[in-house]
């Protein structure tokens, strides 16, 4: 204690000095003690309130003690005085056994008693329920059934409590109702059968639906009953629980099953199109099922049945089933998509589960897949490898069939714009069009793939077509007699470059959503080269059988023969332009690169006549005679020239060609000049407007003029040599393939 109040002198002593730190706060020392003051009183009245609490409970729990202390006392003489009662009565329930056994005896025979007349008209009962389940009458007849099982299963529950193990009195009562069981399954026949027609019931007679449903719903009720009175007593009569709602859903099932299977009127070696029917009529038979199911057997059944969610997934399993089994045979190409596209569009289009009909009921996001995506997949696989070998074959054949056009004696086909033209292309390109239509209706994963795979068995294909191309021109060539009409079949070789190059365009424009999808884009300029070079060679071979023709006459130039009037250029000009209205069946832009091409040889040949130094003038009177021959001409081919580009130019191409002719010109201008000083300048000024002259170009050109001497030669040659002239970017090269012969003096002498 002393140490408490040491503790609470030095704690008020604390606040005392808090309170006074300041001179002016003892003013206040008056309102501080009358403060402190209510403070004290306040915490005594509630430390009294508190101490006097704990007093009121400390005697409220003796009391409850002392109380419970008597009840303790008063049971223990209670129990006391029941053992003791109970003691004395153990003799006099021992005596009662004869009274139990004649309580239980009673029992059973007033159940007997009770059920007599239902016993001795057992036979008579078993008659009627016959008759009436033959006749149709089924809740008649299911209402004395019930009236049989339950005389059967009292006097069976009876015999249960009285004796469990007697086996012979059970076993004499279950024969005696034997004909109950066999009436059971009868009616349970005649339900299923109604079941089984359910969807074809439901229409013509709805109510004989309900009266089996209710048959059921009272089956279910007894099954419940029984199964809680097993619990109690561990009794079951024979035969149950019966089960009829689950066994009423397996038929059900099972006739779903049996519906969809039973669809298939065809076999594929008796009707092309059989899977296509087969699924048709599945669509049609499952569409009406469901609009018959939502609208009229709901009606029919309880609500908690949910009798059309579970027939939609009964069929929805009866056809992922089905399709299961259609995905594991062996189906060719167009049968895979036939079975996919119903699979994954027809099924949940508006044709189906999407119908309005269906709605809202049918919700198509809810249902699994008919087919899972392994399947799927392996169907894709094998349809893309099947239309692979297909595709392949296709384009084999298409050109064969096209290599045996090309040797007809009959001219090919013109489109409108008079333009020679096979059916190549538009077999080709049916082909894919088709398959790509078909991929389309499945996914556009699948459309992509198919293009993707199209193209690139197209990029094959023209590889071959070249191959052949380049074998149609060799053998022509061997045999220029034959065939008949190659010139105008080469044009329609030509022609379907640009057919295919236009189509091709067209096609990944109508089926691709995005140019740069992987695995097309690259294959364009692959295929665009291909065809490009299959035009070029086609276009070289046909100029070569125009330069055949000229070969003659292109060897007379530039020969004595020539220089006294020759009528070779005359020959030559008429030769191109007769072939060159047979090329005017050629598609642009073919067209004006072989007029350029034609133009272009035509003079390097002219040239190489010059470089092949076939003529020597020997005066300046044949050099001024010769050069301006070689003028005339060059201008006669200008004409000639300008006339077949005048074609192009009205077909869209304006680019000009008198730069070749120049060049035939400017050889002639170095070949007229009459005073050798200045033939160093001119010839200086040819080698600056055509880079690729060469000094054996050079050496050939002085050694037609005839009067240059081997020092003036060699001075030009020198002085050539040192500042090489540089070519434009656009300049062609007309001297780089003419080759010139080495000097022979007898030719020259000539």
């Amino acid at each position: 204690m002393k140490e408490t109040d040491r503790e609470a002198v030095a704690t008020a002593v604390q606040r005392v000095a808090g309170m006074l730190q300041r001179p002016d706060q003892l003013d206040k020392v008056e309102q501080y003690r009358r403060r402190e003051a209510r403070k004290k009183a306040s915490v005594e009245a509630r430390l009294k309130a508190a101490i006097q609490s704990q007093l009121d409970g400390v005697r409220t729990g003796l009391s409850q003690l002392h109380n419970a202390l008597n009840d303790v006392k008063d049971i223990q003489q209670s129990l006391a005085d029941v053992s003791k009662d109970w003691r004395q009565s153990i003799n006099t329930i021992e005596s009662l056994k004869d009274v139990k056994d004649a309580v239980v005896q009673h029992s059973q025979l007033a159940a007997a008693v009770e059920n007599l007349k239902n016993i001795f008209s057992v036979p008579e009962i078993v008659r009627e329920t016959q008759d009436l389940i033959e006749q149709g009458a089924l809740l008649q007849a299911h209402r004395k059934l019930m009236d049989l099982e339950c005389s059967r299963d009292g006097l069976m529950y009876e015999q249960y409590r009285m004796d469990s193990g007697n086996t012979r009195d059970m076993t004499l009562i279950h024969g005696y109702f034997g004909s109950t069981q066999g009436l059971s399954d009868e009616l349970a026949k005649q339900l299923w059968m109604v079941l089984q027609r359910s969807l074809v019931t439901v229409r013509r007679d709805p109510t004989l639906l309900v009266s089996v449903v209710r048959i059921i719903e009272r089956e279910e009720k007894i099954d419940r009953r029984i199964l809680d009175r097993k619990k109690q007593t561990g009794f079951v009569p024979p035969g149950r629980p019966k089960n009829w709602k689950e066994k009423m859903f397996t038929i059900l099932e099972r006739t779903v099953t049996t519906r969809i299977e039973g669809t298939q009127a065809d076999t594929r070696e008796s009707d092309k199109m059989w899977l296509v029917r087969h699924l048709e009529i599945i669509r049609k038979y499952v569409l009406d099922d469901l609009i018959v199911a939502k609208n009229l057997m709901v009606q029919c059944f309880p609500p908690h049945y949910e009798i059309f969610k579970n027939l939609l997934n009964m069929y929805h399993q009866a056809l992922s089933t089905r399709m299961q089994d259609l995905a594991s045979e062996d189906l060719e190409a167009n049968e895979i998509v036939s079975l996919l596209t119903w699979v994954l569009n027809t099924y949940t289009s508006t044709e189906m589960m999407r119908n309005v009909e269906l709605a809202p009921e049918v919700d198509v996001g809810t249902l699994e897949p008919l087919l899972s995506p392994h399947v799927v997949s392996e169907l894709l696989d094998t349809y893309m490898s099947t239309l692979t070998s297909n595709i392949i074959a296709w384009l084999r054949k298409a050109l064969e069939t096209d290599k045996k056009d090309w040797v007809k004696e009959t001219e090919p086909e013109a489109d409108q714009d008079g333009y020679y033209q096979t059916t190549l292309p538009a077999i080709v390109f049916q082909m894919f069009e088709q398959n790509l239509q078909v991929a389309a209706q499945i996914s556009e994963d699948l459309k992509t793939k198919v293009l993707v795979l199209c193209l690139q068995q197209m990029n094959s294909f023209l590889s071959r077509y070249k191959d052949e191309a380049q074998l149609y021109k060799e053998e022509h060539l061997r045999n220029r007699q034959h065939p008949h009409c190659y010139v105008q079949y080469m044009i329609a070789i030509i022609n379907n470059c640009q057919t295919f190059k236009e189509s091709i365009v067209s096609l990944k424009r109508k089926y691709l959503k995005n140019e740069a999808e992987e695995g097309v884009s690259p294959s364009q300029p692959s295929m665009d080269g291909i065809l490009d070079a299959i035009a070029k060679e086609g276009c070289g071979g046909l100029l070569e059988e125009v330069f055949l023709d000229l070969e003659q006459h292109l060897n007379e130039l530039m020969t004595k023969k020539w220089l006294l009037g020759s009528n070779a250029v005359d020959i030559i000009c008429v030769t191109v332009e007769d072939y060159f209205n047979d090329f005017a069946k050629i598609k642009k832009p073919y067209k004006k690169r072989m007029t350029a091409e034609a133009h272009r040889r035509v003079v390097v040949e002219y040239l190489r006549a010059v470089m092949q130094k076939r003529i020597s003038f020997r005066s300046p009177e044949e050099r001024k005679e010769g050069a301006e021959k070689m003028v005339r001409e060059a201008e006669q081919l200008r004409f000639l020239f300008r006339k077949l580009a005048s074609v192009s130019v009205a077909q869209g191409f304006g680019e000009g060609v008198d730069g070749y002719c120049d060049t035939i010109v400017a050889v002639a201008e170095v070949i007229k000049l009459t005073d050798p000083s200045l033939l160093y300048l001119e010839v200086s000024t040819l080698v600056s407007k055509y880079p690729d002259i060469r000094d054996d170009h050079i050496g050939a050109l002085l050694a037609v003029r005839g009067d240059a001497s081997r020092d003036m030669k060699q001075t030009i040659m020198e002085t050539l040599e040192q500042g090489p002239a540089q070519a434009s970017p656009s300049y062609v090269p007309l001297f780089k393939d003419i080759v010139v012969p080495s000097l022979n003096v007898a030719k020259l002498l000539k």
